[in-house]
């Protein structure tokens, strides 16, 4: 039963604005509720930028709450405004259900329980969303909104004031959510919807439809968007989004995102995104920060991937900066003997290897001394990679700076 839910969900940062404080803290105080968070899936994965919402969910479940997992099969076929400057790119039936696959392979890692109570529910959007009725939702739905309203929302209004275009189809995403929040509260008893600070019209709306709806009672509670101490926005690297599925991001990648924390954000990131206790990280936010570094990419790493994985991308990275071998879980690509025969060009090289993603990006990097083979520093741009580069003709370490290394293998 829950004690302090709201408590801790302010004292571990994830607080940001909520419909109604005070009775939703009675409620949550006096009986297990069930709330829901929304995701899109417009990609194969989620990414770090996800993992508040995820964290949020478990702290439902720590408290004796039930968590409710909405993937979007339905609003991914229409896309969320919220944030956008653009259109997003239409994906097929087909790609979005491989993703909803992928994306609940997730959920199954950081969710899972054997307590029924709180074991988490997944619910498709598509379910009811598909099966909508234009002329009937408009009369039964659409009456409960106002086209001032829906012009005042962010999300519309941004767009708008930038004289970007904004389809037909997004300007009903808002209309969407709520009706999603409208179907959960019918047919799952759902109290409460949880969602990022650019989500506030969208969840508002889900409240005020239910009410006018049905005359029931719900809840909005929201979460800040985590930025970095430097400005940068939360889940995304120089080498593209640090992914949750270790089949896009390495274990060893995911701990050296954490390992490679500003120093400014460690504290609150132990707070946000492990299970220490709230007691524990202040008897600690003292310590060596590069200790706190390593601590937290331990408990972050663990939590996806599993204690053994954390450990062996300590001990991997360890082995790497402290004797400049070559740790063995480093991640791995392989070329073609054939490429390497005829020599493969060191700028796409590490593009290959996804260090960087562009050739700008290379040059630069070589500029500033920033690519290395074997620990020895490549300046040369136009060097081309040879059979006889490869240690005992089999691999070779590649490195961007001090902290990120690829193991390039011949096939």
């Amino acid at each position: 039963m829950d004690k302090s839910f709201l408590t801790e969900f302010k004292q571990r940062e994830y607080y940001n604005q909520c419909t109604d404080f005070d009775a939703l803290n009675e409620i949550l105080r006096a009986k297990p509720i069930r709330a829901y968070i929304g995701f899109d899936c417009t990609a194969k994965s989620l990414h770090v930028g996800s993992l508040l919402q995820i964290m949020c969910l478990r702290m439902l479940q720590k408290h004796g709450h039930q968590p409710i997992v909405l993937l979007g099969g339905g609003t991914t076929r229409i896309g969320d405004p919220s944030g956008k400057d653009e259109t997003r790119k239409m994906l097929s039936d087909k790609e979005i259900e491989s993703n909803i696959k992928n994306i609940q392979k997730v959920f199954n890692i950081f969710l899972k329980t054997n307590d029924k109570k709180i074991k988490p529910i997944f619910v498709n959007n598509y379910k009811w969303l598909g099966k909508l009725n234009y002329i009937k939702f408009l009369r039964q739905i659409g009456k409960h909104f106002t086209i001032n309203k829906m012009l005042s929302f962010d999300s519309v209004k941004l767009r708008l004031d930038r004289e970007q275009s904004l389809s037909y189809m997004e300007f009903n995403y808002m209309i969407l959510q709520a009706y999603d929040f409208l179907e959960l509260s019918k047919n799952k008893n759902c109290l409460m919807q949880i969602g990022g600070s650019d989500q506030w019209g969208n969840i508002v709306n889900g409240v005020e439809l239910i009410k006018r709806y049905s005359g029931k009672q719900s809840f909005g509670l929201t979460t800040p968007l985590i930025t970095l101490a430097s400005g940068a926005k939360m889940g995304k690297t120089e080498s593209g989004a640090v992914w949750l599925d270790k089949s896009l991001l390495s274990p060893y990648d995911y701990w050296q995102f954490w390992r490679n924390t500003d120093d400014r954000d460690v504290i609150r990131f132990l707070k946000m995104f492990t299970d220490l206790a709230l007691k524990k990280i202040d008897e600690i936010k003292n310590k060596n920060i590069n200790e706190l570094k390593i601590l937290l990419a331990n408990e972050a790493t663990a939590m996806l991937h599993g204690k053994p994985a954390a450990k062996k991308a300590e001990q991997t990275a360890k082995k790497t900066f402290e004797t400049g071998s070559i740790g063995e879980d480093l991640p791995t690509i392989k070329v073609n003997k054939s490429e390497i025969e005829n020599g493969i060009n060191i700028i796409d090289l590490v593009i290959k290897s996804n260090l960087l993603t562009s050739k700008s990006e290379v040059r630069r990097t070589m500029k500033n001394r920033g690519i290395k083979i074997n620990n020895e520093i490549i300046e040369d741009q136009n060097l081309q990679i040879l059979l006889n580069d490869f240690k005992n003709q089999n691999f070779l370490k590649l490195s961007l700076g001090k902290k990120k290394h690829v193991i390039v293998k011949i096939s």
